[in-house]
């Protein structure tokens, strides 16, 4: 799979860009660490306690989302997975219905082997951006390594009504049907699981 950390503005077909306005408010409990001016200019307060100037970057929430989503994209770049989604955790607990976020979380659970909680991220991706492309395959893909082909299928049928002539769609469809054809082949050859299960007796009986 094919990962893509750059600036996801929606690609190829993904729909409407999105528009809405959000009312995001900084939570003060948040574990962000407020930085000292470089210049040492920090006031005293009267119980000996500083006054921390703020980077002027940390008074705008949405510049901080995007701090810490700029920050997550480069460790991802370098193969650092855990940090980056540590970074886009951070942001997305400020802004929690940031699908894009929701989307690159989804790809780096899935290449750290963490299906169920890739296929989650990539749910919400899609509820919260319906007509976007990359949700939809992203989703299909950890659907598909979670083991369920069926849904896969499906998510990739909303992917190509989205652009029909979608190539990475088109084969991960493919993919899907491949394993639901064959698990239907297994199932169909007569071994049931109660003929093949392996019995604690058997050695006994037979030695």
């Amino acid at each position: 799979m094919k990962l893509v950390w750059k600036n996801q503005t929606k690609r190829e077909g993904g729909g409407k860009k999105r528009s809405r306005s959000q009312s995001i408010y900084l939570n003060p409990n948040l574990p962000f660490g407020a930085e000292e001016d470089e210049g040492g200019g920090d006031a005293r307060n009267s119980d000996g306690s500083k006054t921390v100037a703020v980077d002027s970057r940390e008074d705008d929430p949405r510049k901080l989302v995007e701090s810490f989503q700029s920050q997550g994209n480069q460790l991802a770049e370098n193969g650092r997975y855990r940090e980056a989604l540590g970074k886009w955790e951070a942001a997305l607990t400020l802004m929690p219905e940031n699908a894009i976020l929701h989307e690159q979380k989804a790809q780096v659970l899935l290449e750290i082997g963490d299906a169920w909680n890739a296929l989650k991220a990539a749910t919400r991706a899609t509820e919260l951006e319906p007509s976007w492309l990359e949700a939809w395959i992203t989703l299909g893909r950890a659907q598909l390594n979670f083991g369920e082909p069926d849904s896969s299928v499906e998510s990739f049928d909303r992917a190509l009504a989205i652009k029909p002539d979608c190539e990475e769609a088109r084969i991960d469809r493919e993919t899907a049907l491949h394993l639901m054809r064959k698990r239907k082949q297994l199932h169909s050859s007569g071994l049931s699981t109660a003929d093949t299960r392996f019995k604690v007796g058997d050695n006994a009986e037979h030695s």
